[in-house]
């Protein structure tokens, strides 16, 4: 096991004499804004990586089969470290485990640039699967206490921060091709990018104590019931959002057959529209309910996937793939959000169950698209992600912890 008790000795300036709760709100606004920060840090390795599958696919000569194989390499990462994520924050604390765990995740996003086989790619994204699901619990942990200082829905403009990150790194992934760098010195750059935000804002991060279970429990016991349908709703959701991740160029470029530089269309609309949902979502739960906003979430979802597949041409498919990233984009933060506040376990426990469900669909819906295209057709394996959207809408309507 790796000895993780140096993690006790970071220390941070930023300590308030008050409690929180009595701090100014020119304060918590900082803390929201460093918070935010490391959304975007984290957002932008992954959509840093996004942004060169399709080149690095080609360096590598990988097959579509191949590819979605190799994919299977980050949910087994996030498997593996799955059991132990939520009890190391709860120990060390969110704020300890995210510097550490950001700081992994960045170097390992570096050395997927170096990959020149197969397994070498594989190897880097298990361990790039490792380091984001403790980054992403850690992150989602602050995310939960600084909404409860605001003692309002603030969770989806979080979110909003990481989905920004993915279309400012989609952006910068065309710049660097554009300029020919090579995906290792693209990764350097973005390294260093992510470094100097963590630099400047780690100091603000929460310094909270989790509430421990009074009782001890099994490593791999039962989770609560609510926590697991939070966590199906979750990946339902999160499996369409990879599969637009990793999959839309593709999509464009093999089956919509866009001219040149519009083959980045369909992931470009899909990031701004989902960035833009995402800010808007705490305005729109706080007026319409959560249960009525996810309801016609999912059913955005599925009627965007369906367009893209029965009318493929560029501009259906572009606003099929908007109408996919306003669904999605409120679904994640308000599961969430929910599960933080769940009154039986700690939220970092209580949302690495409700995340790590939610992440394997986010992780495992590309690879199997990449099964079913190989199998059948491209624009089947689209229509078959797009049913998760239905079994969206069905589902929130009979959980109770959803009002």
């Amino acid at each position: 096991m790796i000895d993780l008790n140096f993690l006790g000795r970071l220390r941070t300036k930023a300590k308030l004499k008050k409690s929180y709760k009595d701090a100014k709100i020119s304060y918590l606004n900082r803390i929201r804004w460093a918070v935010s920060m490391f959304y975007f840090g984290m957002g932008l390795c992954f959509a840093t990586w996004a942004s060169r599958i399709p080149d690095i696919k080609t360096t590598l000569q990988l097959s579509e089969g191949d590819l979605g194989s190799i994919l299977f390499a980050l949910p087994l990462g996030q498997l593996v470290i799955m059991p132990f994520s939520g009890k190391l924050v709860t120990r060390f604390g969110s704020h300890r485990i995210l510097i550490f765990s950001l700081l992994l995740y960045v170097f390992s996003m570096t050395n997927l640039g170096l990959a020149t086989a197969a397994w070498q790619l594989s190897l880097g994204l298990f361990v790039f699967g490792i380091f984001g699901n403790l980054s992403n619990i850690a992150v989602n942990t602050q995310g939960v206490y600084t909404e409860v200082l605001f003692k309002k829905t603030i969770m989806s403009s979080f979110h909003g921060m990481w989905s920004f990150a993915g279309f400012m790194g989609a952006l910068v992934g065309l710049g660097m091709l554009a300029f020919e760098l090579s995906p290792y010195t693209h990764f350097l750059i973005v390294a260093g990018i992510v470094f100097l935000m963590m630099a400047f804002n780690y100091k603000f991060l929460i310094k909270a104590k989790e509430i421990k279970q009074t009782e001890k429990k099994k490593l791999f016991s039962k989770p609560d019931s609510a926590l697991i349908w939070l966590g199906v709703i979750g990946f339902c959701c999160m499996a369409s959002e990879g599969v637009m991740f990793d999959w839309s160029g593709v999509y464009f470029k093999d089956v919509i057959q866009a001219p040149g530089p519009l083959v980045i269309l369909g992931y470009t609309s899909f990031m701004i529209m989902m960035a833009g949902g995402r800010f808007l979502g705490d305005g729109l739960i706080q007026k319409f309910g959560r249960k009525t906003v996810l309801q016609i979430s999912g059913i955005m979802i599925s009627a965007g996937l369906f367009t893209a597949v029965f009318f493929p041409f560029v501009i259906p498919a572009t606003i099929g793939f908007m109408l996919v990233g306003l669904g999605v984009s409120t679904i994640v933060p308000t599961v969430y959000s929910v599960a933080g506040k769940n009154p039986n376990v700690s939220p970092s426990v209580a949302l690495t169950t409700v995340s790590s469900v939610s992440f394997l669909g986010f992780l495992m819906g590309p690879p199997i698209i990449g099964y079913i295209a190989e199998l059948s057709s491209l624009r089947f394996s689209f229509a078959f992600i797009g049913v998760f959207g239905i079994f969206i809408a069905i589902m929130v309507s009979r959980i109770k912890a959803i009002a």
